[in-house]
């Protein structure tokens, strides 16, 4: 069974930064295309950004493009989102997404709560 473990949330404030990590154990990391989504208050889950198995190819929200990066660890199987120029409206909880395509299967981290507040 695939567990993934969020960590690096916190309270930062607007114009900060955080980065968070997403722990990854139970299979083959590299089989997995591993995603960030984040959910606020009385909103939908969305996506937030996707790295490819083979870390060849990244995408992002419009929301978060040119000020958050996702990038992957294999050695470390690790799934990171490093979060710049943060906003107010960044606040959520972060969920870490891991997705095999051929078993057409996802797996879900707790979360980790962000908050961007002066």
């Amino acid at each position: 069974q695939v567990q993934l473990v969020e960590s690096g949330g916190g309270l930062v404030q607007p114009g900060g930064s955080l980065r968070l990590s997403c722990a990854f154990s139970g299979f083959t990391f590299s089989y997995y295309d591993m995603s960030w989504y984040r959910q606020a208050p009385g909103k939908e889950r969305e996506l937030v950004a996707t790295i490819t198995s083979a870390g060849g190819s990244t995408n992002y929200a419009d929301s978060v493009w040119g000020r958050f990066t996702i990038s992957r660890d294999n050695a470390k199987t690790t799934v990171y989102l490093q979060m710049n120029s943060l906003k107010p409206e960044d606040t959520a909880i972060y969920y870490c997404n891991a997705y095999r395509r051929s078993l057409g299967r996802h797996y879900w981290g707790q979360g980790t709560q962000v908050t961007v507040s002066s």
